[in-house]
């Protein structure tokens, strides 16, 4: 199944390692170095162009994304319980 990000961005809910909220997880120094790491080896998307609430750590493939986006988590996470675990 797949979670909808905003901005006509979907991921596969099964990529999905976790889903963080930006104001709380950016106090640390290590997850501020991760994302600035990230961004600079071309990983990060930015789904949206208003402020960002969240962020969505995935892997696809052998590779790691992570989509910053303008939902609160809260709202990432109700979507994606929402979501049927059934097969697709």
């Amino acid at each position: 199944m797949y979670l909808h990000l905003g901005n006509n961005t979907i991921v596969r809910k099964d990529h999905i390692i976790g889903i963080f909220d930006l104001d709380h997880s950016t106090v640390s120094a290590k997850t501020r170095e991760f994302l600035a790491n990230a961004e600079k080896s071309g990983q990060v998307i930015n789904v949206s162009s208003e402020l960002p609430k969240s962020f969505v750590l995935c892997r696809e493939k052998n590779d790691i994304k992570i989509y910053i986006c303008q939902l609160s988590p809260v709202t990432l996470i109700k979507r994606a319980s929402s979501i049927s675990g059934s097969a697709e």
